[in-house]
């Protein structure tokens, strides 16, 4: 029995993933008793943050950690049940719900994501910027936010990243697959990265298909640029140029880390995950509130009573 994989859920869909997520597409489906096998999990953990099977958040101390992790698709449930990875749906839902929360006083995002489908992403980052518009979403990055991901991981107010964490990967790509000979395994995939991106089943392997699927790709990629521009506070027309490691402008879409990350204007610095927790800690821990004049009128009292 042919077991569905997990690249079936987002097919010849166009995709915002870096390489490093392609051998995820491949994975079956997880089945009903499948154990949690959650990207990121350990981080939380080990920060301190405890999520049960199926929570999007936890609130610790005012403060709300959110995963954002594994291949990102609009509306999987089956793989946010039963792996932990995050949709948009359920990050759109969350930072909207935390937006609103007067318990809670902050967000922090975790990422660890390759990046995933470029359907639907728009909802998620437009929740993260409404959240941000009210209050602190400081993000920090462990060890993965490339494509889809860095999209929304550059949303937020500040950004860290651990030390060897990739971010980037700025562009989309589509895939498809076209029959080159007869037979089921006659069929050859074609992979195209962005610059026009077109129409709904384009012929790859032909120029006049691969020139039709770079209309929606670059189209895609014009938005990709504007919301990291507007994330990071920097020219959209300067992003290309930081993402790519020559002088070419379109040999962008690489990753970066550490120094370079900062250097380039990806992330604000380099966080160890402790370092980073301890921070956060510290911005938004209880507050000791003097006493008041009421209470040391109170106090005066007493011990003027005592001493009768």
């Amino acid at each position: 029995m042919t077991q569905t994989t997990i690249g079936a859920l987002v097919g010849g869909g166009d995709l915002a993933l870096h390489e490093a997520g392609l051998p995820l597409l491949n994975m079956d489906l997880p089945r009903a008793d499948a154990l949690d096998a959650s990207l990121g999990a350990d981080a939380l953990a080990d920060a301190g943050v405890s999520l049960e099977r199926g929570q999007r958040f936890a609130v610790h101390q005012r403060v709300a950690y959110v995963p954002v992790r594994g291949v990102l698709t609009p509306n999987s449930g089956v793989l946010e049940r039963f792996l932990g990875w995050s949709t948009y749906h359920g990050v759109a839902e969350t930072l909207t719900a935390l937006a609103v929360s007067d318990e809670v006083e902050a967000v922090v995002l975790f990422f660890d994501t390759p990046g995933g489908a470029v359907m639907g992403i728009q909802s998620a980052v437009a929740a993260i910027q409404a959240c941000v518009a009210v209050k602190p979403v400081h993000g920090l990055v462990h060890t993965l936010a490339a494509s889809a991901g860095y999209w929304l991981a550059s949303q937020c107010s500040d950004l860290s990243a651990s030390p060897g964490s990739w971010v980037g990967s700025v562009g989309t790509m589509v895939t498809s697959y076209q029959p080159v000979q007869p037979g089921e395994t006659g069929n050859q995939i074609y992979i195209l990265t962005s610059e026009h991106a077109g129409a709904k089943r384009p012929d790859l392997s032909s120029e006049e298909g691969k020139a039709i699927s770079m209309v929606r790709l670059n189209a895609m990629e014009a938005e990709f640029l504007e919301a990291v521009a507007q994330g990071r506070g920097l020219a959209v027309a300067d992003v290309p140029k930081r993402m790519s490691r020559t002088d070419d402008a379109k040999m962008g879409g690489d990753v970066f880390w550490d120094g370079d990350a900062v250097a380039r204007g990806l992330v604000d610095q380099i966080e160890t995950v402790s370092a980073f927790m301890a921070r956060i800690a510290e911005l938004y821990a209880p507050k000791r509130q003097s006493p008041s004049r009421a209470y040391h009128a109170k106090a005066a009292a007493a011990r003027a009573k005592a001493a009768l």
